[in-house]
């Protein structure tokens, strides 16, 4: 496999772990990821639930847990971190200010378009912007702000299809359409990209993410014009996953037909397996009364079925009769709990054989 270059950042293997939130994916599986010579992923959602510890306000306590969570990964690895903050957070702001301030190495952000990311960089920051489309326009229109309004383009770009864990940049209708598929969309992105690195001579490596499970996906990924790929699902039944063990145990005890489309409160289409929560919520379990934490912009409380933050914070934990786990189309297919370096290793071998 050839190194992932960012700017310069060199990972010397092609493989980004997915920022997955509420509480999966951590210091603890960044590191190890990013001491394999991948590229780790903290994912900042719903911090300010595990660090409530820290403040009673749920943003301060979220962006202290943020700063803890950096400095945790960075004792621990040698490699390259990353943060996932989604456009959509309430604290979106506060949390990228927090991730520049810690010289986090990337920052990766979606569920809707960042469209002033680089505003929040001084001039002595390190960090390098990545923003996660789910369109070739969607990357023409970052591109035309960015260099419009801040001169900056896009570090790389993350290229998330249809068959992604959690919330999913798609109608419900698209998910299924072979015209959404990732191999469909992964070229007319890299066309769009070099169009930008023609005209400003600067390198915008493509990522490819969303239902990338075996080496030989990424092997299909690379030939089809992408520089590295972006994988989550597939590093949730790592040891080092910060998630309990009873929601690494959902990915291994489920099958193919557990695999579902929700919809979620915050107004988007979302994968995960189906559990006794879930089962709740289609039979019009109560909603919720009042709002603890504003975390989503996009989250009417009125019309939300239940909070969530606080249905992912509980499957973080394990309990999934108040709350589920998010996962990728192919989370059934976990079969056992490895270490990163066995899975990194796995992937490797399965990529040479089809070489």
């Amino acid at each position: 496999m050839k190194a992932l270059t960012i700017g310069d950042l060199k990972a010397r293997i092609p493989i980004i772990q997915g920022g997955m939130g509420v509480g999966i994916s951590l210091s603890g599986l960044a590191s190890a990821v990013a001491n394999e010579g991948g590229i780790g992923v903290i994912s900042a959602a719903g911090l300010g639930l595990l660090y409530k510890k820290l403040s009673p306000n749920y943003t301060e306590a979220g962006n202290l847990g943020l700063a803890e969570e950096i400095r945790k990964a960075r004792e621990r690895a040698k490699g390259i971190i990353g943060v996932n903050v989604m456009v959509a957070l309430s604290d979106f702001a506060e949390l990228v200010k927090t991730s520049i301030a810690e010289k986090v190495d990337i920052i990766f952000s979606g569920a809707g378009l960042p469209l002033d990311l680089p505003s929040f960089l001084k001039k002595d920051s390190v960090t390098k912007l990545v923003p996660i489309v789910s369109s070739a326009r969607a990357v023409r229109i970052i591109c035309e702000k960015w260099k419009n309004n801040y001169d900056y383009l896009p570090d790389a770009v993350v290229l998330e299809g249809p068959k992604a864990g959690g919330h999913l940049g798609y109608k419900e209708n698209q998910l299924e359409d072979e015209h959404f598929s990732l191999e469909e969309l992964l070229p007319q992105v890299v066309a769009e990209v070099s169009h930008f690195e023609q005209k400003y001579d600067k390198k915008i490596p493509v990522i490819a993410a969303g239902g990338i499970y075996t080496g030989e996906d990424i092997k299909r990924m690379i030939d089809l014009g992408a520089s590295g790929v972006q994988l989550g699902t597939r590093f949730v039944t790592t040891k080092e996953c910060d998630a309990s063990e009873a929601f690494k145990e959902s990915y291994i005890h489920a099958e193919e037909k557990d695999i579902e489309i929700i919809k979620s409160p915050v107004g988007m289409p979302g994968r995960a397996i189906h559990c006794n929560f879930l089962e709740k919520v289609k039979q019009g379990i109560k909603q919720p009364k009042v709002c603890p934490f504003n975390c989503i912009k996009t989250c009417d409380i009125s019309r939300s079925p239940y909070c969530i933050v606080t249905a992912l914070y509980n499957a973080f934990k394990g309990n999934f009769e108040n709350g589920y786990a998010f996962a990728g189309s192919n989370a059934w297919r976990a079969r056992r709990i490895m270490s990163v370096r066995e899975t990194i290793s796995e992937l490797i071998d399965e990529w040479k054989s089809k070489m």
